[in-house]
Order: structure tokens, then C-alpha cells, then sequence
């Protein structure tokens, strides 16, 4: 093992022992460890720092400077401890943020994309589908969160979701709409007649009984899009299911604009993870009937709640 390998180990295990996941950045840094190995180099240095994070496919200069920052970091680490180590300038390459703009589902995309998931087989598969994309569209979770909830983290009684060391290892509890809960309740009935001996510590299941595969829905939400007839604009990635948390966030900064409420001061007092937050509906802001989906609109909140999390 060469020396730069083993510093590299050592610091991620540090890392994450402290609570980070670096689920991008450990495979990224040992990347350039193999990079810095397969150049015979033993201190970290800028020309191959900078070589290393633009020899990727893609040619987006932001994504070139977030793959520099990942050696940056390791080096600023490194350098008390190896003096030869260099750290990469900050301006070396341009950071300015690139983002693709999300796919915001209109209410009758979502209604199509459940409709297309209560089609799928068996029925214990639609079933989580439907209130997977459900449960997404009205608390503005991470599909990963949602895939790893256990079910005593959804407590059905007091209508509140727990949501346990998440991003930045923080947790906080979301507050369920009444009709949310109760398309809940009904899933949570349906999930255990079809698995009386439970198989999976999860609240959402697969078709076999087991947790849900965060890095396999995708698959499957493409299926759903198509089924539905959704499709991007020109130039627009496809659709993501992680884009029906931006539905709920852009629902509820809408709702604060019609309430007449101060947005700026609201978003600047809500804590990190904001967005799965709730609030009181605005006046007049209409039920779902018993005829419509069970499931309440985007940004829709418990009557008379406020904006509460809980971090631990």
C-alpha cells in the first residue's frame, strides 16, 4: 500500500466516523489515489489535481471544479502532515454552480404518474409505487429517505414521520396531512396482508417483501413517465422522482406568496431541511374529495401547523 493510499484511508474513515457519508467523495478520492499510483507520484500536487479532475467525459468546467475540490479538501488535511503536499488554488477552475432545472410535474402529471404505478404487477408492487410517488409529492422527502423509512418511524396515530440520520446526518420529523395519513394507513393494511410474517424492517416494500433499492427506482420511474406521456422539454433531462421534492418546495413558497406572508424571512428561519416542513393552509385552499386521489395536494399541511422540524 503507498503511502498517499493509506493517508487517504485513514482520513475518510476520520470523516466518516464523525458522521459524514461520502458516498461521492470517498470513490472519488481513491480515484485519484489509482490516478496519483499510475503516475508514480507520492505527494498530492496541483498539475495532478487539475489533470486528474478534467480527464472525466464531461466537459461541464462546474463539474470538473467540484471533482478538484474533493483533492482540495484531502490536501488542505494532508499537508501538516506532508509538508510537499500542494493545494489546489480555488480559481484553478471555474465553480460556478451548474444545475440542470427540475421537472416540475403539474397535479395532473402526478395523478397520471399514480394511475400508471396502480397498473403495475403485483399488486403489492403498485401499491408502494403509488404511495411512494405520494408520499413524495406531499412531504418533499428524498426518495432515499422514503426507501429507508422502518415502520416505527411512521407513527399513523400521531400522523408524523421520523425521519433518522439523513443528509449531513441530521434527522427532523415531518407532519402528515390527515389525508396523507390515512393513504398510509391503507397501504400499511394491504403491505401486511400480503407479508403477515414480516420480511423487511421497512415501511415501503418491493414485491417481494424486502426494502425498496433506492438506486433501482429509477428504472422503474422511467417506466411510470412513459406510461404517463410525460416528456421534458427540448433540451431538458428526463424527469426524476427526486424532482417531486422541488414540486412540494416551489407549492409551498407559492402558498406563502398567496398567504401574503414574508417569504424571505420564512425560508431564512427554517432550518436545513426545510422543505419537508409544514404549514397552515391558505384560506380557501380546497380538500381532496372522497372521489379524488387520497393522497392531498403538493405543499398541503395538517390545519393549523406550523413550521416545525426536529433535529437530533
Amino acid at each position: 500500500m503507498t503511502g498517499l493510499r493509506a493517508r487517504a484511508e485513514e482520513y475518510l474513515a476520520m470523516r466518516r466516523a464523525l458522521g459524514f457519508k461520502l458516498d461521492s467523495h470517498g470513490p472519488r478520492l481513491m480515484s485519484f489515489i489509482r490516478f496519483c499510483e499510475d503516475h508514480d507520484a507520492t505527494a498530492v500536487t496541483t498539475d495532478l489535481a487539475v489533470a486528474w479532475a478534467t480527464s472525466t467525459a464531461s466537459d461541464h468546467e462546474a463539474y470538473q471544479g467540484r471533482r478538484l475540490d474533493v483533492v482540495r479538501i484531502f490536501a488542505r488535511h494532508l499537508q501538516p502532515l506532508d509538508p510537499a503536499t500542494e493545494v489546489p488554488p480555488a480559481d484553478v477552475l471555474d465553480r460556478r454552480q451548474w444545475r440542470i432545472p427540475p421537472y416540475l410535474y403539474s397535479p395532473q402529471e402526478i395523478t397520471a404518474l399514480m394511475s400508471a404505478a396502480g397498473r403495475l404487477r403485483p399488486a403489492i408492487r403498485a401499491a408502494t409505487w403509488r404511495t411512494l410517488i405520494g408520499l413524495l409529492a406531499v412531504t418533499g422527502m428524498r426518495q432515499g429517505e422514503a426507501c429507508r423509512l422502518g415502520r416505527d418511524d411512521v407513527d399513523l396515530n400521531a400522523e408524523t414521520i421520523t425521519i433518522e440520520d439523513s443528509k449531513f446526518g441530521k434527522s427532523r420529523m415531518v407532519f402528515l396531512h390527515p389525508t396523507a395519513a390515512a393513504a398510509l394507513r391503507v397501504y400499511a393494511r394491504v403491505r401486511d396482508e400480503t407479508f403477515p410474517q414480516a420480511e423487511a424492517g421497512t415501511f415501503l416494500v418491493n414485491s417481494l417483501g424486502r426494502p425498496l433499492d433506492s438506486r433501482n427506482t429509477p428504472t422503474t420511474f422511467a417506466v411510470l413517465v412513459t406510461a404517463a406521456g410525460i416528456t421534458a422539454p427540448p433540451g431538458q433531462r428526463a424527469p426524476r422522482l427526486h424532482d417531486l421534492r422541488h414540486v412540494f418546495t416551489v407549492a409551498t413558497m407559492l402558498d406563502w406568496y398567496r398567504d401574503g406572508a414574508d417569504v424571505q424571512a420564512a425560508s431564512r428561519s427554517c432550518p436545513p431541511g426545510w422543505a419537508t416542513s409544514i404549514r397552515s393552509p391558505p384560506t380557501g385552499t380546497s380538500r381532496p374529495s372522497p372521489s379524488s386521489s387520497p393522497w392531498p395536494r403538493p405543499g398541503s399541511s395538517p390545519q393549523g401547523g406550523t413550521i416545525r422540524t426536529r433535529r437530533d
